[in-house]
């Protein structure tokens, strides 16, 4: 750019050397042809195309030529001050010291972007939690803002209810468990009883049958407390609906542990929100992308997907950690050494990221 600009200057310097010491009348014949070609030009070409060195050369001229002489330019008087503007603007303008956070690195804009390419259902929230199981931390305002400049745009945010005091401060020591029914290829009806811890968002599958009985449903009650052994003694609270298959003697399998069963009111899914969550990320997930044949194959999906929402998969409420991690990752320091591989699970259904050893 000054290269150009000083070989411009230096060659209209010696045209006009040569233009001095011609005679006149040389002189005005070819200022004559010069306009004429001028005039040509401007019938063919409505907007020239000049480079930054033109136009600092022809507002160097302007200057040097009365204002009412400016109409030998093929440019208007007011292009003519607004570069000499922009010139004198440019040499007065000293750099900024960009002020705030620091940008976004292109890789980590490619990572976002990559996972909201490949998970087309994931909102802010959800690619904000993979993001910090990979070790990068960003604000969900900050993914938003990379998707809407891409035109990708978020997925819609669905946010759970809200809970009671109580639910909040006691999570700890409640369980949840509810019934989950799906329907098969041959519109036979499946019911699957599971169990949710609160605080750690640990969902247990109990099982699956096409006729859910009483005494089916206090026998999975049973097995359940066998499985947990001591761990069953931290629980304080049961939360249930009115559903008539749970009987006596299931609360019975739970009073013997010390675990008290609370019932939700009559027509309040809310009550059991917890549950009633767990049932519409299964479904969104897994369920509703997949053709179920029989008992048998249900038993098959279901375990590789709570083996994934149990280990994997980020929970807003534990600060985006999976039920099975109580610490987040060291932050991401050279983005170069970091390589993120992608793993197929459910079927190949969900993806799950993590950094390549």
């Amino acid at each position: 750019m000054i290269l150009s600009f000083g070989y411009l200057i230096l060659r209209q310097a010696l045209q006009l050397i040569i233009l001095l010491n011609r005679g006149g009348d040389a002189n005005a014949v070819e200022v004559l042809v010069l306009r004429h070609q001028v005039a040509v030009l401007r019938r063919q070409v409505r907007r020239p195309d000049m480079e930054p060195a033109d136009r600092a050369v022809l507002a160097g001229l302007s200057r040097l030529l009365p204002r009412t002489r400016w109409t030998a330019f093929f440019v208007t008087p007011a292009t003519l001050l607004r570069w000499h503007h922009n010139l004198i603007a440019r040499r007065w303008t000293y750099p900024r010291r960009r002020r705030g956070r620091p940008p976004i690195t292109a890789e980590v804009r490619q990572l976002v972007l990559r996972l909201a390419r490949d998970n087309p259902t994931w909102g802010c929230r959800r690619i904000q939690g993979e993001m910090i199981g990979l070790g990068y931390r960003l604000a969900a305002s900050t993914i938003w803002a990379i998707l809407n400049t891409t035109g990708a745009g978020p997925a819609p945010r669905r946010a759970g209810p809200t809970w009671t005091e109580f639910l909040t401060t006691q999570a700890k020591g409640i369980l949840a468990c509810d019934f989950l029914h799906v329907d098969t290829i041959g519109l036979t009806r499946i019911y699957v009883l599971f169990l949710m811890e609160i605080a750690t968002r640990r969902v247990h599958l109990l099982g699956a049958t096409t006729n859910p009985t009483g005494e089916w449903v206090a026998q999975q009650a049973r097995n359940l407390m066998m499985d947990l052994g001591e761990h069953a003694g931290q629980f304080r609270f049961l939360i249930r609906d009115r559903d008539t298959k749970y009987t006596a003697a299931f609360d019975i399998v739970f009073h013997a542990e010390g675990v008290e069963v609370l019932r939700t009111p009559p027509q309040a899914p809310r009550a059991n929100a917890f549950a009633e969550r767990w049932v519409r990320t299964v479904r969104r997930e897994c369920l509703d992308q997949i053709l179920i044949y029989n008992t048998r194959h249900l038993l098959v999906v279901l375990p590789e997907y709570l083996a994934h929402y149990n280990r994997h998969r980020p929970h807003q409420g534990r600060r985006q950690r999976p039920p099975g991690r109580d610490t987040i990752p060291a932050l991401v320091t050279d983005l170069d050494a970091v390589r993120v591989q992608r793993r197929k699970a459910v079927h190949a259904l969900i993806n799950e990221y993590e950094q390549a050893a």
